[in-house]
């Protein structure tokens, strides 16, 4: 019988759970979100941590995250899913920016996190992934019918873990925005960013045989038709 050893480690709100074989380290906090009708609620944000991306690097880098709430006036529990995979195809890797409820309807916007997320998703330009919680399931919705009255973004920023809360009030999350974020990414923008705006000037990116290049670039095609043989 294999012995089987766990440690949990629960320090400024960041949780370490490794058993043998395994080590994710996660992090999670909570923290108060103001509805666009001045309602506040608490929102529970995890995420599931991978390693660090290069040598030099203070952050690991992200594998997946939740938010979960509880719809307002109900008991219902209510939670959102995205994984940060750039080796699969398809279409991830969001960071959420704004959580509304609208007659009892949540809604949620996103933007792509990084430039080959913005690629797998289109290039939306303004740069708003959508969703509106129908029928027990987050489906992806345009601009058009995102609510008008949503407009600021009110899901603070993943700050760093070593200056991580475990709760964030109003105003500690207030804090944690900087004049460094896109303005698109404060306020829901209902036309075009202009060319060279953030995550809109992104180079384009096409998907070939597994792997994403330019989408006039014959040497990489070639170079990638060869390591296929």
């Amino acid at each position: 019988m294999k012995l089987m050893v766990a440690i949990l480690v629960v320090t400024f709100g960041v949780t370490i759970y490794v058993n043998p074989g395994l080590f994710r380290p996660t992090k999670g906090w909570k923290e108060e979100v103001v509805l666009h009708d001045g309602r506040v609620i608490v929102v529970k944000r995890h995420f599931t941590l991978a390693g660090y991306p290069t040598p030099d690097a203070r952050e690991r880098a992200l594998i997946d995250q939740t938010i979960s709430f509880v719809l307002p006036d109900s008991d219902k529990k209510i939670s959102w899913h995205t994984e940060y995979k750039s080796v699969v195809p398809e279409r991830n890797s969001l960071s959420p920016s704004l959580l509304g409820v609208v007659n009892g309807v949540p809604y949620l916007a996103t933007v792509p996190a990084g430039c080959l997320a913005y690629n797998k998703w289109g290039r939306p330009n303004p740069p708003y992934i959508l969703f509106k919680y129908i029928a027990a399931a987050w489906q992806q919705i345009t601009l058009d019918e995102f609510p008008t009255e949503l407009v600021h973004a009110n899901l603070m920023p993943i700050p760093a873990t070593s200056l991580l809360k475990p709760y964030y009030t109003v105003a500690a999350a207030k804090a944690e925005w900087d004049g460094n974020i896109a303005a698109y990414a404060k306020t829901i923008l209902r036309v075009e960013v202009k060319k060279g705006g953030g995550i809109t000037s992104c180079e384009e990116l096409v998907l070939y045989k597994g792997s994403w290049i330019g989408p006039n670039d014959p040497v990489m095609r070639a170079i990638i038709d060869r390591g296929l043989k």
